[in-house]
């Protein structure tokens, strides 16, 4: 199984804005388990987690994101301006054993 991090490091107070978000979005897409936010270390950190069977199945989850559908439109219609939430972010991909 694959573990996927999308950590966002915030613009202060704008954590749980972009949490809800990312909540709301991600409610219908299976492979999305967990939306975290931090309570140590760095401050203003949300994490979206999800897990894939393995590396292939995260690329072809990928792959849609890319594609126009329908699908990808609601969620670029519900996204826009989440950019302006955050300062930076990483992706963590990790295996698990």
């Amino acid at each position: 199984m694959i573990v996927v991090h999308e950590i966002f490091v915030c613009k202060p107070g704008n954590a749980s804005k972009l949490a809800t978000l990312f909540k709301e979005v991600m409610a219908d897409s299976p492979e999305f388990v967990n939306i975290m936010t931090d309570m140590t270390g760095d401050f203003n950190r949300v994490i979206m987690q999800s897990q894939y069977d393995n590396l292939s199945a995260y690329e072809d989850r990928f792959k849609k994101y890319i594609e126009d559908s329908e699908e990808v439109k609601k969620m670029k219609e519900k996204m826009q301006g989440y950019h302006d939430l955050y300062i930076s972010g990483k992706r963590e991909i990790f295996k698990v054993w």
